[in-house]
């Protein structure tokens, strides 16, 4: 299948999802190799999850077909240009990858508005509309460096 195959099936999905009032007009696919491993609608409102984002589905998916979070080698297929959230999920899942349709511009236009969470991630934590603050660090960087040495732990 071609690049424009695997992009149409991610915007049936969008529409799918959309028509069955799961959530927001987004979908996605995962293809490794030529196969599909994993799609995804957006399921936000079905699942009362925010994170429940078509692309993080469809990684979801993607990542218990092949028994693996590491999907190198991946392609992610979206109806519309991840958002911030869904970018650091494919950066996490090391697709190489990102085939889209919509631009952020066109969600936007309908209330899908990543603008003010762009602005948040350049601000400093305690700069941040949510505020993050900090406490005890050395307790939680203890554990941090514990697992650094641990023998058996799983990189990712």
């Amino acid at each position: 299948m071609s690049d424009e195959a695997f992009l149409r099936r991610a915007i049936e999905l969008s529409r799918a999802g959309m028509e069955s009032n799961e959530g927001g007009p987004f979908g996605a696919v995962v293809v490794r190799d030529g196969k599909i491993l994993g799609e995804g609608w957006n399921r936000v409102v079905a699942s009362g999850d925010p994170t429940a984002h078509a692309e993080v589905t469809a990684i979801r998916n993607a990542a218990a077909a092949a028994g693996h979070f590491d999907l190198s080698g991946a392609i992610i297929y979206a109806s519309c240009e991840p958002c911030p959230m869904c970018l650091a999920a494919i950066h996490w899942a090391r697709i190489g990858r990102i085939v889209y349709a919509a631009a952020c511009g066109d969600a936007a236009a309908i209330g899908f508005d990543d603008g003010a969470i762009l602005d948040e991630l350049c601000r400093a934590p305690d700069q941040r509309r949510v505020v993050a603050e900090q406490s005890l660090q050395d307790e939680a960087a203890a554990v941090m460096r514990d697992w650094a040495a641990k023998a058996d732990r799983t990189p990712y």
